[in-house]
């Protein structure tokens, strides 16, 4: 996994975790849907990178 796209990865998960978490405190469902929908993504991300990783070696 290159650095930069395992940083990107990382940003994303903890962006959409916060604001997740940020949306369910103040009752907002769209934010906390927008904060699962970006941590996915984060997720997929980081997956996408492991198995290009595993084909590397």
């Amino acid at each position: 996994m290159t650095a930069n796209e395992k940083a990107k990865a990382k940003t994303e998960q903890a962006k959409g975790k916060t604001k997740e978490a940020l949306g369910s405190a103040i009752g907002n469902e769209r934010m906390a849907a927008e904060g699962q929908a970006e941590k996915s993504s984060g997720d997929a991300r980081e997956a996408k990178e492991n198995v290009k990783d595993a084909f590397k070696h």
